[in-house]
């Protein structure tokens, strides 16, 4: 299956996240799923019977018990890197609160309407906000995304919930005061995301021919946005190793702003750099 649609710059990025998922195996990696990290210390003494002492002193537990060492850890956890960091002794700021974006999608016999990718000028004040036409490798075309919060932390569908999840979202200043300065946008966005008209209205900006029949419900997405406790948007890479005996040996990439797949390799390329420089490597 082919990962790219010659001369449009898309990819499928599963395909394309499989595929260097495959080259890392080859190099010697492994790659290890369904691993719900749930600790990160310091090993006190070298595992019985090993013959390579402290090669690999740091600990990785999961809840179910399971452990993996390594020597150093790089973290990208996402929509979980606050709470990766937290266990490693690192700041619990900023916080990652979940926004998720609904999408529209183009039926077939309208497909002739986008012919490549239309995108709007981002207000700054708002940098996640602002719809987009978006051609997939399928052939379909998605439309939006509105950006309300996620009452989970993948939350991808209208009615997932998770209790500690909202409550730690509602009960975190940055939220409560990022809601108070722009309410007015926030209850904008939620229309959207229950009205499909509403959302139309702002695509035939771009496109008027477009109208509500034109359209059905698509998928969804979770962004995971990083708040400061003032309720500011964290727009640039925040990076973490915090204090003690694990911050030279433990690097949390806590913030990678969006569009952080179209930008992956030379986010990765950064990273590594940001590797070496904290680690001497």
């Amino acid at each position: 299956m082919a990962l790219d649609s010659p001369n449009t710059g898309i990819v499928d990025y599963r395909l394309m996240a499989l595929s260097y998922g495959k080259d890392f195996q080859e190099a010697g990696g492994s790659v290890i799923t369904s691993f719900e990290a749930s600790d990160i210390t310091l090993a006190a003494e070298s595992p019985a019977g090993s013959a390579e002492g402290m090669k690999y002193p740091i600990i990785i537990k999961s809840s179910k018990g399971e452990e993996v060492r390594s020597r150093f850890v790089l973290a990208c956890g996402g929509l979980y890197s606050d709470r990766l960091s937290e266990i490693s002794g690192c700041s619990p700021e900023p916080r990652i609160v979940p926004f998720r974006g609904d999408y529209l999608v183009l039926k077939p016999e309208k497909n002739y309407l986008v012919n490549g990718n239309i995108y709007p000028v981002p207000n700054p004040r708002f940098p996640f906000l602002g719809v987009h036409f978006t051609p997939r490798m399928d052939g379909s075309v998605w439309l939006g995304p509105n950006a309300v919060l996620a009452f989970k932390r993948e939350g991808y569908k209208l009615f997932d919930f998770n209790a500690q999840d909202f409550i730690n979202a509602l009960s975190y200043s940055g939220l409560q005061r990022l809601v108070m300065k722009n309410i007015v946008y926030g209850m904008g966005e939620l229309y959207r995301g229950v009205f499909t008209s509403a959302q139309v209205r702002i695509l035939q900006k771009f496109i008027p021919e477009l109208s509500p029949s034109d359209v059905i419900r698509g998928p969804s997405g979770v962004r995971a946005q990083a708040l400061d406790a003032d309720g500011n948007l964290v727009d640039d890479f925040v990076f973490d190793s915090g204090k003690g005996e694990l911050s030279n040996r433990v690097l949390h990439v806590r913030n990678a702003p969006s569009p952080a797949a179209t930008s992956s390799l030379a986010i990765a390329e950064m990273v590594a750099d940001e590797l070496e420089k904290r680690f001497l490597l």
